[in-house]
């Protein structure tokens, strides 16, 4: 599969997150934004996600003579030319057609990587051949019912090995599928369910209607063969059907044994969780509440940031997403103990908006705040960034 060709405008057009936010909702079904934007029951963890930075302000320092231009990081062995990573989104074929594909051109022509999801609208073949950097994958480590509890998760680890991807992310926090309301009202359930009302509301996009009538990416590549809308229902009644309550610590150690290559958790709240995940022998884990959209009342992602970067930022690398909207956000999550964070829902704006370009102008956008940011804060180098720099809002002085 070649590379989507697309270059960057110049023209005046969006310039933040949340520009790209807007855009992006008029440009889907009201069903897919759901998919997209919402969160599980009241989404009081998806606003605690976003009102968490807004606890920290900034100690600035003046005359430092510093000038942040190095933005690199090392994660998984792999060099990134700034702190941000594409998180796993499912089905992002749902927000452009070209998904995954076109996410992980993205990063790479930005200096990072993308995490491929499980159950993504391209398969970790399509993704891996239309792309020449090795990304990373995620795994839901899901049971196959005919056969056995491992071994779909093993063929799937396997393929993924001999795709090339580099690094293996395995997502612990939806061993069943968090309440989302808002999905199930609009349409998004379990399967999803399509009425003329909905497929009219699809028709009044019409280049976004036009888009999913060929090329048909609505997600579970990985499970099935084909790409029509039978064989995406197919794979999402599968996906449900495998999910697994009895997840436990020896399912992530079985997981180690077979992956050859760095590994971390995603889905980690908890500083004893994390060194246990350690101690089993990760690389790094994810402090995340899957953006709050499994369990509804979770701690905010950056709250529980210091206490678990306190206990194993010497030995593992600690990556965090939830709510991350501004590269001020970055910032505050590097000073708080993260390596690097990852963001989902922003890239899934560019790339509902404006296609992979959007997509890579939503990394860029962050690449020039967190700049901004630190040059202003009086920071030269990411190495300097810690909780020193950091002051309670409450507390603040201006």
């Amino acid at each position: 599969m070649p590379a989507f060709k697309y270059k960057l405008s110049n023209k005046i057009g969006p310039i933040t997150v949340e520009d790209y936010r807007e855009l992006a909702e008029r440009s889907v079904p009201d069903m897919v934004w759901a998919y997209v934007d919402y969160g599980a029951e009241d989404m009081q963890t998806l606003e605690a996600n976003r009102n968490a930075f807004a606890r920290y302000m900034f100690k600035r320092k003046v005359l430092t003579g510093n000038e942040a231009t190095d933005l690199s990081v090392t994660i998984g062995g792999e060099t990134l030319s700034l702190p941000v990573l594409l998180a796993p989104t499912g089905s992002a074929g749902l927000s452009h057609w070209t998904g995954e594909v076109g996410a992980a051109q993205a990063a790479e022509n930005a200096g990072t990587l993308s995490i491929l999801s499980t159950a993504a609208s391209y398969s970790y073949e399509e993704v891996a051949e239309a792309t020449e950097k090795d990304h990373f994958f995620q795994l839901y480590p899901w049971a196959d019912l005919r056969t056995g509890r491992h071994d779909l998760t093993l063929s799937l680890i396997q393929r993924a090995q001999r795709a090339g991807y580099r690094a293996m992310f395995v997502t612990v926090d939806v061993q069943v599928i968090g309440n989302r309301e808002s999905e199930r009202k609009r349409g998004m359930g379990r399967p999803p369910i399509i009425t003329p009302a909905r497929v009219l509301n699809g028709a009044m996009k019409p280049k976004w209607w036009t888009a999913f009538l060929k090329h048909r990416r609505m997600g579970g590549r990985n499970l099935v063969e084909g790409v029509g809308a039978r064989a995406a229902m197919t794979s999402i009644n599968t996906q449900y059907s495998m999910m697994r309550p009895e997840l436990n610590w020896d399912d992530f150690a079985f997981m180690r044994d077979n992956w050859k290559g760095p590994l971390y958790i995603k889905g980690v709240l908890d500083a004893d969780d994390a060194q246990h995940a350690v101690d089993l022998g990760a690389t790094g884990v994810v402090v995340s509440n899957h953006g709050g959209r499994q369990l509804e009342g979770d701690v905010a992602s950056l709250d529980a940031l210091p206490a678990i970067a306190a206990r194993v930022g010497g030995q593992a690398e600690v990556l965090i997403d939830g709510g991350i909207r501004r590269g001020s956000d970055v910032v505050k999550a590097l000073c708080l103990g993260a390596d690097a964070v990852c963001i989902g829902r922003p890239y899934l704006y560019g790339l509902a908006a404006a296609g992979p370009a959007g997509a890579q102008h939503i990394i860029e956008i962050f690449r020039e705040e967190i700049k901004r940011t630190m040059t202003l804060m009086g920071v030269g180098s990411l190495k300097e960034l810690d909780s020193s720099w950091l002051l309670p809002a409450d507390t603040a002085i201006h």
